[in-house]
Order: C-alpha cells, then sequence, then structure tokens
C-alpha cells in the first residue's frame, strides 16, 4: 500500500475528522539521464558552495530569503514550523460551495483522502454522505511541505477527493499574456452551422481508457530501434494552418470523414492493413503487444498482426 503523503485532521464548525492524504494520480514517462555528447560520460550535479567549491551534504543546506542588495536571512525548517503551531496538521474548512461554481483553471492536482483510523471512519462517512446529499464540494486550506494551499474537496463514490488550487492572484489574465485576443469575430450562418454539425459529429461520452499517451509509447520504440540497430519511424509533420478561404471546404470534408470513421466504427469495419502506414502498423503492433515490432519491415509488421489478429 501507498505511504499518505500527508497526515491531519479536517477540521469544521467543532467537529475534527482524522484523514490521510494520498496522491490520486502518476505520470508515466521515461526516465533519461545525462551525457556529455559524444562519450559514455554521466552528468551529474551536486551541491556546491560557490566560495569554497566543495560539496555541502544535504542536512547541511538551509533556506534563505534575498533581502535586496546582496543580504540574504536564513531560515531553519523548524522555523518555518513553530511561526503556525498545528496549521501544518489541519485541513481547515472556511465554506462550502457548489462545486459547479468553480472555474476549472484554479484547480491543481487531484489527491484521495482516506480516513485516518478505523474509529475515524463513521464521522468520515457523515462528513462524505452530507456533502453529496447536499451536493456540495468544502473550501478549504492547509499546510503542506511549507506552503500554504487552498483546497477543494468533493465527493467521489466512496471517497473524499481533495483538488489543491492556485490562489485568484496566480492565476494570470490572459490579456497579459495574449498578444492577440480573438475577442468577437464574425461567422456567416453556414459556417457555424458546419461547425456544429462536425462538433456534433465528433461528440461521444467520456471514457477515460479510451485515451493513452501514445507519445511515451513511441519514445519507448524510439529507444528500442536505436538499441537494435532498426529504422527509426518518424511521425508526419502538424498541419498548415486552414486559409480562412479554404474554411467551408475544410469543415465540410471534416464532416464527412469524422461521419464515415463513426460509421466504420459502429459497423465494426477495419481498415485494410495493406492501406495503412506504416506507423499506424507500428501502433496496433504496440496494442497487440508484438516483440520485436520496432526492427520489422512493413511487410513482416502485416504479417504479424494478421497471425495475432487470428491468436486472438
Amino acid at each position: 500500500m501507498a505511504r499518505a503523503i500527508w497526515t491531519g485532521v479536517i477540521s469544521f464548525g467543532l467537529v475534527s475528522v482524522p484523514v490521510e492524504l494520498f496522491s490520486a494520480t502518476k505520470e508515466h514517462e521515461v526516465s533519461f539521464h545525462q551525457f556529455q555528447r559524444g562519450t559514455n560520460d554521466r552528468i551529474r550535479y551536486l551541491r556546491v558552495n560557490e566560495r569554497t567549491g566543495e560539496e555541502v551534504p544535504y542536512g547541511d543546506i538551509v533556506k534563505g530569503a534575498d533581502v535586496g542588495e546582496g543580504e540574504h536571512v536564513l531560515i531553519e525548517k523548524k522555523e518555518l514550523d513553530e511561526i503556525a503551531p498545528g496549521r501544518s496538521k489541519i485541513l481547515d474548512i472556511h465554506q462550502f460551495v457548489d462545486l459547479d461554481e468553480i472555474d476549472p483553471i484554479f484547480f491543481q492536482k487531484t489527491y484521495y483522502l482516506g480516513p485516518g483510523s478505523d474509529e475515524t471512519v463513521k464521522t468520515y462517512a457523515l462528513l462524505r454522505d452530507a456533502m453529496a446529499e447536499t451536493n456540495r464540494a468544502a473550501i478549504a486550506t492547509l499546510v503542506m511541505r511549507s506552503k500554504e494551499y487552498l483546497a477543494a474537496i468533493r465527493v467521489d463514490k466512496d471517497l473524499l477527493v481533495l483538488e489543491t488550487m492556485y490562489f485568484a492572484d496566480e492565476v494570470r489574465d490572459p490579456a497579459e499574456v495574449i498578444e492577440r485576443m480573438p475577442g468577437k469575430v464574425r461567422s456567416t450562418s453556414q459556417e457555424l452551422r458546419m461547425a456544429g454539425q462536425l462538433i456534433d459529429s465528433m461528440t461521444d461520452e467520456w471514457r477515460a481508457s479510451d485515451f493513452r499517451d501514445t507519445y511515451t509509447d513511441r519514445v519507448k520504440d524510439l529507444v528500442e530501434a536505436k538499441r537494435a540497430g532498426a529504422e527509426v519511424v518518424t511521425e508526419a509533420k502538424a498541419p498548415e494552418a486552414t486559409n480562412v478561404i479554404d474554411l467551408m471546404d475544410a469543415l465540410r470534408r471534416s464532416v464527412e470523414k469524422a461521419r464515415k470513421e463513426r460509421s466504420a466504427t459502429t459497423e465494426d469495419e477495419e481498415v485494410p492493413l495493406a492501406d495503412m502506414s506504416k506507423a499506424e502498423l507500428l501502433e496496433i503492433a504496440r496494442e497487440l503487444d508484438i516483440s520485436g515490432r520496432s526492427s520489422m519491415s512493413r511487410a513482416e509488421l502485416e504479417k504479424a498482426i494478421g497471425k495475432s489478429r487470428k491468436a486472438a
């Protein structure tokens, strides 16, 4: 089982509910080391005293706040904890709101909140059920890793889920960062109708399992191909921007393409392997977990995919 990354109590009114915080998500990516080009020499980072040039143990490092003119105030971790005794163990609820009122731009990272002990499961469940019945989310603050977080606590089936949030002054005004704010643009009724048809033709039920990080898969295949000395398959370039003059034609063709794809999916029709690009064949081989796919020729991929499908 995973270890809790934070433990404390949810506090609302005079009620305190001990809880444990667990990360709800994990990122998957290929891990790389750094090397000097042309060698097998690893590049490593050291914590070095800039005056002596000597490496400093992690335990001997303290934080320093820049106060200007080259001066710094050094702060020990225990001093940060002492300025707000108990705050690092309290998840303090300030109010309850309708979850739909919160703009998703404020959400940062998702965590699971579990009961702190067997004895407190009932109190935890009471808070969860009351929030579910009233369709409310709790707005709270907590101190974690020497930083105060704004958070929204919501109900997800049998659990309470915590979303860390940005404070209002941490969210940028788009007008300050985007040079070309689109504003209102006049579109013809025909363009709007065609764009609506395209959206309708691409509308489906949300299923998270339908999506996969294919870029990480391609990176792994690149590593495997280079290790085997095989051909590296490159992806197609990004499409160029649609010319305004060709917009209606592009919309019309997009609607037709989306409808054909949906029809093919509905009727369970498969595109012949011979009509697919090598990159598409590799994608299918990856889904079928065909070993050695990165070093296969196009013909070998078709044969391996056909054999795997028959075996299934």
